[in-house]
C-alpha cells in the first residue's frame, strides 16, 4: 500500500490510469516486489469459461490490484473484482482510486480462499 500512496503523492489526482499504472510498475520494481502486469484471467461459471479479463496487477501471486481514475468507487467495481478474485483464486483485491485529492481504496477479500 505504501507504493500506492507514494505514487499518488508524487503525481496527484489529474492523470489517466495508464500513467499511474506505469508509475506503480516502476515503484514495485524499485521496491523489489514481485508482480505481473496485465495478467489475463479466465472468468468462469462452473466448469465453463465465459470470458476473460486482464487484471491491472497481480502482486506476489496473491493480490489483485485494479487502478481507477473516477470521481468515486462504485459498488459495481467491488462486485467485478470479487468475481475476478474467485476466478483467479487470489486472496485479496484492492481497488485504488487516484482521481480524488486523497487516495481512496477498497480491500476485497476472496471468501473462497483462506488467508
Amino acid at each position: 500500500m505504501g507504493a500506492l500512496f507514494k505514487v499518488h503523492n508524487k503525481l496527484g489526482p489529474s492523470y489517466q490510469e495508464k500513467y499511474y499504472q506505469r508509475t506503480i510498475s516502476a515503484e514495485l520494481q524499485n521496491q523489489a516486489i514481485p508482480f505481473i502486469r496485465e495478467k489475463e484471467i479466465i472468468l468462469g461459471y462452473g466448469n465453463l469459461g465465459i470470458g476473460s479479463y486482464y487484471l491491472d496487477f497481480v502482486i506476489d501471486n496473491k493480490i489483485a490490484l485494479e487502478i481507477k481514475t473516477v470521481p468515486f468507487l462504485k459498488d459495481e467495481f467491488v462486485r467485478q473484482l470479487l468475481a475476478y478474485l474467485v476466478s483467479a483464486n487470489l486472496k485479496l483485491g484492492i481497488i485504488a482510486n487516484f482521481r480524488t485529492q486523497k487516495l481512496t481504496y477498497k480491500r476485497i477479500v476472496n471468501p473462497k480462499v483462506v488467508i
